[in-house]
């Protein structure tokens, strides 16, 4: 089944590498953002919890999925204790 994430993604990006990243990245980011909700954190405290600047906060809540590569969102999420497990298939 298809989630709403996978149908944007394609529809806005021809190149399947491209909007899988995309995707993925803004899973990531809602899960950072709705993280900071959950917990009741400032910007500031957010930055402090995962060791990023307060301006790199406001980017992840703005939406700014350009100025955030995989990596970090990793090590972001790492840093509020949370782990992915990624499941690898191929494409049908």
């Amino acid at each position: 089944m298809k989630t709403l994430h996978e149908d944007i993604f394609k529809a806005i990006e021809d190149d399947p590498a491209v909007a899988e990243n995309l995707r993925l990245r803004a899973q990531m980011m809602a899960l950072l953002r709705d993280t900071i909700k959950a917990r009741g954190l400032t910007q500031t405290a957010a930055a402090e919890l995962f060791g990023v600047s307060q301006p790199r906060i406001s980017d992840l809540i703005r939406g700014k999925i350009e100025r955030f590569k995989i990596d970090m969102l990793v090590n972001m999420l790492a840093r509020a204790g949370i782990f992915l497990e990624v499941e690898i298939r191929r494409a049908a």
